[in-house]
C-alpha cells in the first residue's frame, strides 16, 4: 500500500521525502548485482538463493563524524527466501520469509557479521485485503541496509521493526487503507548509549491512503501520515503530511 508513497517528509525519520515506508516498517533491500536460482513453481510454493555483489555502503554508525568511512563485504553476501502462494475459493494470499547475511568490514578494519531474517502473510477475501510483516537483524541497521548497523568500534547494533495494514476496494475500484508501521533500534553498549542524542529509538508511522485507478497505467493517490521518531534519549520529533497526486506506471 505504502510502497509509492510519501511516508515521511524532510529528514523526520532520517531519510528524504517519498520513501513510503522504509526506515518506519522495512529496510531498504538496495539494488545489487546477484546471481540467484529461483526453484519453480510447485502448487504455489517457491524459493530463491542467491549472491550477491559485496556492497559499498555507509557509515555503521550513521552519526556524522562518528566513525564515518565506507564499509565493504570481504564475501559474497547470501540472501535466501521462500514463499507459498493459495487460493481457495473467495480467498487468496501468500505467506513469505527470508534471510540474508553479510561479512562487514569497514575503513578501519573493523569486522563484524550482519545477519537479519524477515516473515510476512498477505490474505484477501473479496474487496478486503490483510498484511502483516516483521523483520529482526543485527549489525543490519534501519534505513538503507547495514546503515547505523554498528557502532564506530564495530559492535552490532539489534533492530527490528514490521508493519500492518488492511485495504478495502469499493465498488469504484478505488483502494482505501490504513497502514501502521514501526521500525527500532537498540544501542551496542555503554559507550554507544552515551550518543543517545543521535541515534533513533523508534520510528512509528500511521499512513491512511486513498488510491484510484484512472487508467490501466495512471493511479490517482491521497494520502496522510504520521511520523513519530523517538531518540535513544527519548526526545521525540513528529511529522504530519498530506500528500495529492498521480502516478504513472510505464
Amino acid at each position: 500500500m505504502t510502497l509509492l508513497g510519501v511516508g515521511a517528509g524532510g529528514r523526520t525519520s532520517g531519510g528524504s521525502t517519498t520513501l513510503g515506508g522504509i526506515g518506519s516498517g522495512y529496510i531498504y533491500a538496495g539494488w545489487k548485482g546477484q546471481v540467484a536460482y529461483t526453484t519453480p513453481n510447485m502448487n504455489g510454493f517457491q524459493a530463491t538463493v542467491g549472491i550477491t555483489n559485496p556492497n559499498q555502503g555507509v557509515s555503521g554508525t550513521g552519526v556524522t563524524g562518528v566513525g564515518t568511512g565506507l564499509l565493504n563485504q570481504d564475501r559474497f553476501g547470501v540472501e535466501g527466501k521462500a514463499s507459498y502462494s493459495f487460493a481457495a475459493n473467495d480467498v487468496t494470499g501468500k505467506v513469505w520469509v527470508g534471510g540474508a547475511s553479510y561479512k562487514v568490514k569497514n575503513t578501519a578494519a573493523i569486522e563484524y557479521t550482519a545477519d537479519v531474517y524477515d516473515i510476512g502473510a498477505n490474505v484477501n477475501f473479496a474487496n478486503f485485503g490483510l498484511t502483516g510483516y516483521y523483520y529482526n537483524g543485527e549489525g543490519v541497521g534501519s534505513y538503507m541496509m547495514l546503515d547505523r548497523g554498528a557502532s564506530a568500534a564495530g559492535s552490532k547494533r539489534d533492530s527490528n521493526g514490521g508493519y500492518v495494514q488492511a485495504t478495502y476496494v469499493l465498488p469504484t475500484k478505488t483502494k482505501i487503507g490504513v497502514a501502521y508501521g514501526i521500525s527500532s533500534l537498540d544501542t551496542a553498549n555503554a559507550t554507544d548509549a552515551g550518543l543517545s542524542s543521535l541515534l533513533f529509538k523508534d520510528n512509528e508511522r500511521i499512513t491512511v491512503g486513498a488510491y484510484h485507478p484512472l487508467t490501466k497505467h495512471l493511479n490517482l493517490v491521497a494520502e496522510y501520515n504520521n511520523i513519530e521518531t523517538k531518540a535513544q534519549n527519548n526526545v521525540k520529533n513528529e511529522s504530519n503530511s498530506v500528500s495529492l497526486g498521480a502516478i504513472l506506471f510505464f
